[in-house]
C-alpha cells in the first residue's frame, strides 16, 4: 500500500550561465547568421561607426604610446614660409626638440608644418595628427610619425593625452577649439595644470582683454582662471616657462590648484 503522505522531491532549480538567448525561428544559429553574406548597409550603422571610432583610438594609442614627453603646437594652416609666425614656430619646434620633448601638431601646412620642421631638423621626434576634411589636407613632409584621423574628438584626445603642455600660435576656429578645450580641462580639474603658452601678444591681447572685461567682470570665470595660460612674444621664453610650470612640486591634485575651480557649470 502506497503511503500518500510522502511526496516526490521537488526538482532542483535549473541554473543557467552565460548570456540569455532567444531561440531563432527555424533553428538558425549565430554562426550560421555570421557566415551568411550580409548587406553592406551595416557599414553605415551606428554600431559599425563605434567600432571605427574605437579602431582610431587603438591606432593612435599604439602609434604614440612609446614617444617621449611631448608638447603640442597649434596654429593656423594658412600661413606660408615668409610669415614671421612660420619662422617663430619653426624655432619653437627646434627648441622643444632640443629640450628632449617630442612635437605634436595637427600634421597640416602652415604653423603645423613649421613646428614639425623645426623638430625634425633639430633631430627630435616630430609627430603629425592629420584630420580628414572635405578638402584634402596632406600631411606635411616633416612629420616622422604621421597618423590620419576621421574624427576631431579622437584626434584632440591624442593632443592632450600625450602632451605635457601646449604652445598656441595665432590661428582660426580650429586653433581656438584646441585652446579652449585645454583651458576647460585644466579649469575643471580633468588634467593637471600643465602649461599653455599663447605666442604673439599682438594677436591674443584682444581675446585676453575680452576674457577679463566680460567673462571675469560678469563672474563667469574666476580671476585665477586667467593664470592658466601665459602670453609671450619671444621664442627663448617658451621652454623656460614650460619647464618652470612642469617643475612645480605642488601640482599633484589639480583640484588643489588655486587657478582651478572645477564646477559642472564650467564645462557647460
Amino acid at each position: 500500500m502506497t503511503d500518500r503522505s510522502i511526496q516526490p522531491p521537488e526538482p532542483a532549480p535549473r541554473v543557467r550561465h552565460g548570456r540569455v538567448k532567444t531561440r531563432r525561428p527555424g533553428g538558425a544559429t549565430e554562426d550560421r547568421k555570421f557566415l551568411q553574406r550580409p548587406s553592406a548597409e551595416f557599414l553605415g550603422s551606428d554600431p559599425w561607426r563605434v567600432l571605427r571610432i574605437l579602431s582610431e583610438f587603438v591606432e593612435g594609442f599604439d602609434a604614440l604610446a612609446r614617444i617621449p614627453p611631448a608638447i603640442s603646437v597649434f596654429g593656423s594652416a594658412r600661413i606660408h614660409e615668409d610669415d614671421p609666425m612660420y619662422k617663430a614656430a619653426r624655432e619653437v619646434g627646434a627648441e622643444i626638440a632640443a629640450a628632449g620633448f617630442a612635437v605634436i601638431t595637427g600634421g597640416g601646412p602652415g604653423t603645423m608644418e613649421a613646428a614639425n620642421r623645426g623638430a625634425h631638423e633639430a633631430g627630435g621626434v616630430s609627430i603629425g595628427c592629420n584630420i580628414e576634411l572635405p578638402f584634402e589636407q596632406v600631411t606635411n613632409p616633416y612629420a616622422d610619425i604621421a597618423i590620419d584621423f576621421e574624427h576631431f574628438f579622437v584626434r584632440k584626445t591624442m593632443f592632450v593625452k600625450y602632451a605635457e603642455g601646449f604652445v598656441v600660435f595665432p590661428g582660426g576656429f580650429g586653433t581656438l577649439d584646441e585652446l579652449f578645450e585645454s583651458l576647460t580641462l585644466i579649469q575643471t580639474g580633468k588634467v593637471v595644470h600643465f602649461p599653455v603658452i599663447l605666442f604673439g601678444s599682438d594677436y591674443w591681447n584682444g581675446m585676453v582683454t575680452w576674457l577679463r572685461e566680460r567673462m571675469l567682470a560678469e563672474g563667469k570665470i574666476a580671476a585665477k582662471d586667467l593664470d592658466i595660460f601665459t602670453v609671450c612674444d619671444e621664442v627663448r621664453e617658451v621652454m623656460p616657462r614650460i619647464k618652470e610650470i612642469l617643475s612645480r612640486g605642488d601640482v599633484e591634485d589639480p583640484r588643489t590648484e588655486p587657478a582651478v575651480h572645477p564646477k559642472k557649470a564650467d564645462a557647460q
